[in-house]
This record gives C-alpha cells, structure tokens and sequence, in this order.
C-alpha cells in the first residue's frame, strides 16, 4: 500500500469531521424558515398591539408607525386582566400539585411493588393517553355538576389532575424502575422505611421526572379551554383563555385592544416554557433512558 493511497480515507475522515459541526446548510435554511413560519403569528400579534385600529386598517400586516403603549397600558391598568391571571395561577398551581403529589405516589406503587394485576393497572392508566378532554367533555361536566362544583376552579381543577396523571405515570414510572434495588435493601438495613426511603432517595432521585411532569401539567393546565369552557360561567372565575375570548367578543370592533391582551395572556406561558424548556428534555430523556 502506498502513502498516498493510505493517506487518502485519513483525508476524507478529517473532511468529514470538518464538516459534521456545521452540518448540511439545507438544514439550517429549513429550520430557519420553519422558525420563522411558527414565529410570525405571535410576533404578528405583539407588534399588532402597540398599533392603532386605524393604523391596522390600513396596513394589515405593517409596522405601528408611530409605537403605541395606550392599548397594553389599558390591559394592564385594568382589574380584568389581573383577576384572570390569579385564577389561571389557582387553577394551574393547585393542578400541578395534585398531578405532581398523586403520579408520584401511583408511579412509586407500579414501579417498586410487585402484586397481582400490576401490569393491568398500569396498561389502564396508559389507555387514558387515548381519550381526550374533548371527548369525555359531556360526561365531565354532568359529574361536576353533580359534584356541586359549576361554576368554581375546583370544577376545573380535578379533572385536570385526573386527564393528567395519565402522561405523568407514564414518564415516571421508567425513573422510578431505574432506581437500583440495592439503594432500597441499603436503605432498609439503615433502618429507613418505606415512606422513608420513598421521601429520602425516591423523590430525590426522580426530581428531573418530577419537575419535568409538573412543568407539562402547568402548562397544560394554563392553556385549557374547553373544560373551562363548559364549567365556568362568571367572568370573575374566568381563566385567562376564556378571558381572551370574552374580552375579543366585547371589544370586538377595538382590534388593536384584543391584540394587546391576546399579547399580554399569551406572554407568561411562552416565559414559562422557554425557562424550564431543557427541564423537558432532560427529563424524558432520563425517561426514555430508564
């Protein structure tokens, strides 16, 4: 063999290698006009709220020419808005609560507990991945009406949590399985107990799972509408979604104004998201790696 024809796959590896950090440039133009595709709406409506009516009459897709404040400061000025924002932090709160607090305990029991019919049981908690809210909507608000519930954030707020625990197994459980037995028969010689051991070394050790699921409900929970929808009638109940609805049907002729608030409603959940969106990641990779 020859040097040149042995330094030849040397050459075409070391291109190669020089290649692989930038990656193909079709990709990066591709992902650059989907971004932009799934940027344009919200940036649309952001922009669209520091303009006037008469300004979006006559140019639909331009910019505010002059920038105007007067339609975010009326929203933010107002009780409407705060009061709408306060019952979505209730309702996603305490639904993260009870997602976060009843998954764990579910997924602790079908993870580390070996009985009759585990795996059934676990079969049927991820059978509710295939029904939607919007399907079971009609028997929903019968029971909540029965409940006595109409009308209130608890209404809204357990079937939340329920149509939740669902996805949060799911996630959970491969964390908690991961979870080596030694740690446990460690842990029991120590003289720790279940409920020790489940507080000490579980909670610990599934936190990105945890947080993960938690993030999921909150957002989940903030962006409902159709239960809000059907169980919610006062509009000081009102949640923020059902709150950019009302507020589009009473000032309906006021474009701008609806667009400021759409803004306004919509800016804490992408907050939200853009914080905690690596916490996603982790933790259903740790899922699926489990």
């Amino acid at each position: 063999m020859t040097a040149s024809t042995a330094a030849a796959p040397t050459a075409r590896r070391a291109g190669k290698a020089a290649k692989l950090p930038w990656g193909s440039p079709g990709v990066y133009i591709a992902a650059v006009i989907i971004v932009v595709l799934m940027l344009a709406p919200i940036a649309f409506i952001i922009i669209g709220g520091f303009r006037t009516n008469a300004q979006i009459t006559a140019d639909p897709s331009g910019f505010p020419t002059p920038w105007e404040t007067v339609n975010y400061l009326t929203v933010l000025q107002g009780s409407t808005f705060w009061g709408q924002v306060l019952n979505s932090l209730i309702a996603a709160g305490v639904t993260t609560l009870g997602v976060v607090a009843l998954g764990l305990m579910a997924s602790y029991v079908l993870a580390r507990y070996r009985f009759r019919g585990r795996g059934v049981l676990y079969a049927i908690f991820a059978a509710g991945l295939m029904f939607p809210m919007t399907v079971a909507i009609t028997p929903l608000y019968i029971m909540v009406r029965s409940l006595g519930l109409m009308n209130s954030l608890g209404g809204v707020i357990l079937p939340q949590i329920a149509f939740a625990l669902p996805t949060t197994i799911i996630i959970l459980v491969p964390f908690l399985r991961a979870i080596p037995d030694e740690i446990e028969e460690a842990a029991a010689i120590d003289g720790c107990s279940r409920l020790g051991f489940f507080w000490r070394m579980v909670v610990p050790l599934a936190l990105p799972g945890v947080i993960t699921t938690g993030i999921l409900a909150f957002i989940a929970s903030w962006n409902g509408y159709i239960l809000p929808l059907f169980i919610l009638n006062d509009e000081a109940s009102y949640t923020l979604p059902l709150g950019v609805q009302a507020f589009a049907s009473q000032y309906s002729v006021d474009t701008a104004k609806v667009l400021a608030f759409t803004s306004l409603s919509m800016i804490p959940a992408l907050i939200f998201f853009s914080v905690f969106e690596r916490r996603i990641v982790g933790g259903l990779t740790g899922a699926v790696k489990g």
